[in-house]
């Protein structure tokens, strides 16, 4: 059985989708959680797990501002003096073929979803140094693995975590800390759940389990990897796609 008690848990994009299923999540497992999102919209997360027992923070932070994420991780260390577990999962997507993108698009999104990912590890690797303990586990999607028409900026921020982790594995494992990557397929979010349902058939009917992925089966595989049972894993890609690629 997984069990995360005494460790404290740094989730970012956690107001919603499988940020706010990770943070949920790792609270049940015993973690201390800081929530972190734009403005106040990780408060919600936050009163969840203080309502069902557990600890939590609810940190504002634009992940594309390297001094919000300095605050955050500021304000993680006075609450709970430390920081064990880093989970990468904030994310945007601005689609648009290729001939169409804007650079702003592609700027935005590469800002985002991986220059921010490097920042935050930068700012949480001292102090798992210092404990010479520590897990890294970042957000890709099947998209930065397999590609898909229309999202060369969101698939090119993607694979670029993957590069980005097996690097960072490979100089920090002496450490103590490991460091990985979860590769969503299509999930059962906010943005697919505004899609007809005749194109959710669609998609399903793609995916060899026959459905779409749940958020609460991602925040599953971050559980596991920010574990002990997960301790000789690293530099790794766990895809949780339902086998739709492979």
């Amino acid at each position: 059985m997984i069990d995360l008690s005494g460790r404290v848990a740094l989730v970012t994009g956690a107001s919603r989708g499988i940020g706010r299923a990770t943070a949920l999540a790792l609270a049940r497992q015993g973690a201390r959680v800081v929530a972190a999102a734009r403005g106040d919209h990780a408060a919600a997360v936050a009163a969840d797990i203080e309502v069902a027992g557990g600890q939590a923070l609810a940190a504002t932070v634009d992940v594309t501002d390297p001094a919000s994420i300095e605050a955050m991780v500021t304000a993680a260390m006075e609450r709970f003096g430390r920081v064990d577990v880093l989970v990468n999962n904030a994310g945007i997507t601005r689609d648009r073929f290729m001939l169409r993108m804007k650079r702003e698009d592609w700027d935005a999104v590469l800002a985002t979803n991986l220059t921010a990912a490097f920042t935050c590890a930068q700012a949480v690797l001292r102090l798992m140094i210092k404990q010479r303990s520590g897990r890294i586990i970042t957000i890709s999607s099947v998209v930065g693995q397999a590609g898909n028409a229309g999202q060369a900026n969101y698939a090119a921020s993607k694979a670029g975590l993957i590069g980005l982790s097996k690097a960072l594995a490979l100089e920090v494992a002496s450490r103590g800390i490991t460091v990985n990557v979860v590769a969503p397929g299509l999930i059962e979010t906010d943005m697919t759940r505004a899609i007809s349902e005749g194109t959710h058939e669609s998609w399903a009917g793609k995916i060899p389990i026959g459905r779409l992925g749940r958020p609460e089966d991602v925040a599953d595989a971050v559980c596991f990897l920010a574990s002990d049972e997960a301790s000789y894993i690293t530099g790794q890609v766990l895809a949780v796609n339902g086998g739709m690629y492979t």
